[in-house]
């Protein structure tokens, strides 16, 4: 029997982490119909050993103890060898990954009928949630320094936000009807419908229904005030502390599951001048998509960003009132002390973190 492997490169920001939990928690269906969501050892969760697997091979060593990702992506490559059918492998790390990356992913998989899959969405909704990550994951930088420094090309994920570049890289060796473009919903149909889940199974050529258990995992986004504490958190933390995977695990699951901020304030949004470079951005990728012969699923008029109305004001989040950062920073000082009470922190991380936060309240 042909192994067909599907390999979900990203990007970043488009709803990846609800995509990996959903077919993460719907294996023993999906295997009935011959389709496989691979894990490295029996005792962990695909989505954690694919993660791994794609920090070992981009040669990349954050999230976890040092070395916890040595020998992941050897060990996934013989699994995903052992099995037939339909082998999906979804990271959004892979999206930018060099060359020579590229090249021993597609010699590990010789033999395999290799499908491409990126989902996109656009850039300016992926810029204002991918500046959120980037300090849920420990920077200190304001809106404005990751504005421009995307606009240059420069961070991991304005890489991975760029699908020309991504695509040419990964889809050297593979035809391009064998490259599927996933077009993320417009704001206004995400809400309301499984019109990703349905994309995503489409690229995948996976029947809908093989996964029934749904998903309620996702990369929940901050407002400007909560977002403000996190970055200056990070900064009063240092660098180094706020990038351990203690913490890492620790802002990631109380961000996740809404037990760090108890509000919501007004949603980053992108700066109204950078809107101009933005579309030419988006117009280029659209040009290339025309030409490459990829196939594409979804509208892709919805890769275009909106503009806002020229009469709403702009809530910047590198000035935010005072009075919203003490109201959020309040909220995380209450979960923090409870949660630095409630688990074993040996390395004290909970209670620095609120040690932290209350310093900054005081006047």
């Amino acid at each position: 029997m042909t192994r067909v492997v599907h390999l979900h490169i990203g990007a970043p920001k488009t709803g990846t982490t609800y995509i990996q939990t959903r077919l993460g928690r719907n294996t023993k269906t999906l295997a009935e119909h011959g389709v496989h969501f691979p894990s490295i050892s029996r005792f962990a969760r695909p989505e954690l050993s694919q993660f791994r697997a794609a920090l070992d091979l981009t040669e990349q060593d954050w999230g976890g103890a040092p070395g916890h990702a040595d020998g992941a992506w050897d060990a996934l490559m013989r699994r995903t060898r052992r099995l037939d059918g339909n082998v999906i492998i979804s990271h959004e790390i892979l999206a930018p990954a060099q060359s020579k990356m590229i090249e021993r992913a597609m010699r590990d998989l010789a033999g395999s009928e290799i499908h491409i899959v990126y989902s996109g969405r656009d850039l300016a909704r992926s810029l204002s949630a991918a500046w959120q990550e980037s300090v849920k994951q420990g920077r200190a930088w304001t809106f404005r320094k990751f504005l421009r420094r995307s606009r240059m090309g420069k961070p991991f994920m304005m890489q991975a936000f760029d699908i020309p570049d991504v695509l040419s890289s990964w889809g050297v060796a593979v035809p391009p009807e064998r490259i599927h473009l996933v077009v993320v919903p417009s704001k206004a149909n995400a809400a309301s419908d499984d019109t990703l889940w349905t994309r995503m199974c489409r690229a995948f050529d996976i029947d809908p229904a093989w996964a029934p258990l749904d998903s309620d995992a996702a990369n929940k986004s901050l407002g400007v005030a909560e977002t403000q504490v996190l970055r200056q958190l990070n900064q009063a933390l240092g660098r180094k502390v706020a990038r351990e995977g203690d913490y890492d695990d620790l802002l990631r699951r109380m961000v996740a599951d809404g037990s760090l901020f108890h509000h919501r304030s007004a949603p980053v949004t992108l700066r109204p001048d950078n809107y101009d470079w933005v579309e030419e951005r988006t117009e280029r990728s659209l040009e290339w998509i025309a030409a490459s012969g990829i196939d594409v699923i979804g509208d892709l008029d919805e890769l275009r960003p909106r503009r806002p109305d020229p009469a709403a004001r702009w809530a910047n989040p590198d000035r935010v009132k005072k009075q919203a950062i003490t109201r959020a920073a309040v909220g995380a000082l209450s979960s923090m002390t409870a949660e630095a009470a409630r688990r074993p922190d040996p390395h004290g991380l909970a209670v620095r973190a609120t040690r932290e936060i209350k310093r900054r309240l005081e006047p």
